[in-house]
């Protein structure tokens, strides 16, 4: 009896959510990977960072935007003849879930930060003098996003965009910018 309360109450949520929908889109996001370890070690990884978000705004403060994307870091050949050879962060994986972003929606210009939570199914490294930590598979982030929607329907944004992995000690994140593509909209 519970588990039918629980898929009828489900149903209800998703079809009232459904209605309150106002406009659909695609923000595409292109930018400079990073990864970093939590425990303040200048030892970066750069490289590259994509994201495709499918955008449900149910008005003009809140979006919800399930995502997709891809982070590839690698430590830097300057860091490796800097720092001894066995301290890095690297990050090479598929990311998924969902955020809400909150924008404050000022003519032309809108800041905005989003939340939320997601997976990465990857590989990991986090070596530091204080940890000592490598993983590969399934993770468990937390994506949070600040940024700002440019022009005159906000469809052009720049943002900083970070992906906390709690398990490997280290957020990987990227310098981004993206241009969001009206669907369906009636």
């Amino acid at each position: 009896m519970k588990k039918i309360l629980i898929i009828i109450c489900t149903i209800l949520a998703s079809t009232q959510v459904q209605a309150q929908i106002k406009e659909k889109a695609i923000d595409v996001s292109i930018g400079l990977g990073l990864s970093a370890p939590y425990d303040g070690y200048d030892i970066m990884g750069t490289g590259f960072y994509a994201q495709g978000e499918y955008v449900l705004s149910l008005n003009n403060w809140v979006d919800l935007r399930p995502y997709a994307g891809v982070i590839l870091t690698k430590v830097r050949e300057e860091d490796i003849d800097q720092y001894r050879p066995e301290l890095r962060s690297i990050a090479n994986a598929f990311l998924f879930g969902g955020k809400a972003r909150f924008t404050v929606p000022i003519p032309w210009i809108a800041p905005y930060v989003e939340l939320g939570i997601g997976g990465s199914v990857g590989s990991f490294e986090t070596y530091t003098l204080d940890t000592t930590l490598e993983d590969n598979g399934f993770l468990v982030h937390i994506p949070f996003s600040l940024g700002l929607e440019l022009g005159p329907r906000h469809n052009v944004n720049i943002e900083f965009t970070y992906y906390y992995h709690k398990s490997v000690q280290q957020y990987a994140g990227a310098a981004a910018f993206g241009l969001t593509f009206p669907i369906g909209n009636d």
